[in-house]
């Protein structure tokens, strides 16, 4: 398979996503240039839905598009009843709130598309765009899923390709770009950074690209109980944030 698809869609302007899981991450998006952020909670559990103030105070802040991941948990994307009624609650809040683009994705047991229960939650999504997240890269035949996202009226797919990190599913994001045509956008997420960018795009042929820009940021405390960790945190008063240099950085490959 040729997977260098560079020129594919030559004329196309190239867009970038920000993961971004604070307001102060979408604010360094934003001055870093992004066309878009995937506001999202619970990152060490792959994104979860972000409460009602989060959404509100990033709408408030940003001019940028803002895009709202609709997961109530983490684990697997095989959802009971209660938590797609959770999840149609959580459409509804963030439509309200102004997002500009919803993002979820629902299997079945066997890996297949669920989709009667995408049906509901598209539904409910009305005419706000929805991103099928990376819920794609646990089904069982990413082409036959592709092909369902899109009778469905997705607007895009979030994916690595099936693989760790997109980067190393260069491969199935070629055939998935090339599969798609202009039927839907397949964007390249997780591991994306400014090292690797610029090849994903050349073998992919995808325009758009999903990714974090995170560096160390130290706490602002002064006093800190080095015997007290919160959760799974090893260093409570060490994280990693989104920055604006980093989304430059990454953005000036391409």
């Amino acid at each position: 398979m040729n997977t260098d698809n560079k020129g594919m869609l030559e004329g196309i302007p190239y867009k970038f996503e920000i993961c971004a899981n604070s307001v102060a991450s979408c604010i360094a998006a934003q001055e870093g240039g992004a066309d878009r952020v995937e506001l999202c909670a619970g990152i060490p559990e792959g994104g979860t839905t972000p409460s009602a103030g989060m959404i509100r105070n990033a709408r408030e802040s940003i001019s940028i598009g803002l895009n709202v991941i609709i997961r109530p948990r983490g684990g697997d994307f095989l959802y009971s009843e209660s938590e797609i009624r959770e999840m149609l609650y959580d459409i509804h809040t963030a439509k309200e709130l102004g997002a500009d683009g919803l993002v979820f994705g629902c299997l079945r047991p066997d890996g297949s598309v669920d989709m009667e229960k995408m049906r509901r939650l598209m539904d409910a999504a009305g005419d706000t765009p929805v991103t099928f997240h990376r819920a794609f890269d646990h089904s069982r035949d990413p082409f036959q899923a592709l092909e369902d996202i899109i009778s469905l009226g997705c607007a895009r797919i979030l994916t690595s390709g099936c693989r760790p990190t997109a980067p190393d599913g260069a491969e199935t994001l070629a055939e998935l770009v090339r599969r798609a045509g202009d039927r839907i956008i397949i964007m390249p997420g997780c591991g994306i950074r400014e090292n690797n960018i610029a090849e994903t795009a050349r073998l992919s042929g995808a325009r758009e690209f999903h990714f974090s820009a995170r560096e160390p940021v130290d706490s602002g405390m002064i006093f800190r109980n080095p015997d007290v960790a919160m959760g799974s945190e090893e260093d409570p008063y060490g994280t990693v944030a989104t920055t604006a240099r980093k989304v430059a950085a990454t953005i000036s490959k391409l």
